[in-house]
């Protein structure tokens, strides 16, 4: 399996792809019936919270472009 690869994607959802595991806030495992890809809301509007439903189209705007973060605080 290839390693996890995630891509912000303009106007829209964080894109999953790959080996990885998505829990919840206590460790529980999603059941994710085998997909390798998952998209992942961003926005707060899903109404099937943590993954996108597609209900950002027209009320989510960002440009995704990568930067580099500062430096590590020691």
């Amino acid at each position: 399996m290839a390693a996890t690869k995630i891509t912000v994607n303009h106007n829209g959802s964080l894109r999953v792809e790959g080996d990885f595991e998505l829990v919840d806030a206590e460790g529980k495992a999603y059941g994710l019936q085998g997909r390798t890809t998952v998209s992942l809301c961003r926005c707060g509007r899903s109404g099937n919270k943590p993954f996108c439903d597609g209900s950002h189209k027209g009320n989510f705007e960002h440009q995704a472009v990568a930067f580099s973060l500062p430096e590590r605080k020691a």
